[in-house]
């Protein structure tokens, strides 16, 4: 009965230890491809790939000449290494299997629900300029850092 105990008490020790690993770990890869944070992070932050699915980013790679109202066209090589790269490092986790529409991050359920006591008005201020300005109040997004308790809601 006590080696049933121990282990018993082992396995929940391992499975607390790895799921604390994986949720305190960043969301952006470690090595980011230098050509997707020269082209992406010139308009915007470089998003870790891991906050919407493979084929959201699909979707949104094939249609650059209309992203989100502007312009963003790669050269084709540029293009292709950056397509094939998100793909290798988009999410694969339940909660970006369901995307939003019009594939965009702040508008998917999981953003939708993280955010929803966040008053509107907070949105407009002018230090923070929108929901998809994460590193207004996630002051680590840049490598992928979203923990709740670093969060910094600026006035």
């Amino acid at each position: 009965m006590k080696a049933y105990f121990l282990k018993i008490a082992s396995a929940c020790l391992v499975s607390c230890t790895v799921f604390s690993a994986s949720a305190d770990r960043p969301l952006m890869p470690a090595k980011v491809l230098p050509a997707y944070q020269t082209e992406c992070a010139s308009c915007h932050m470089a998003y870790p790939p891991a906050l919407l699915s493979k084929p959201a980013w699909q979707k949104i790679m094939s249609g650059l000449d209309k992203h989100y109202g502007t312009d963003a066209s790669l050269d084709g090589p540029t293009q292709k290494q950056i397509g094939v790269w998100l793909q290798a490092q988009g999410g694969t986790y339940k909660r970006v299997e369901t995307s939003s529409p019009e594939e965009r991050i702040t508008s998917t359920q999981w953003f939708e629900k993280k955010h929803r006591s966040i008053d509107k008005n907070v949105w407009l201020r002018k230090s923070i300029k929108g929901k998809a300005q994460c590193q207004a109040c996630h002051t680590s997004a840049d490598i992928g850092d979203f923990e709740d308790d670093r969060v910094r809601i600026p006035l």
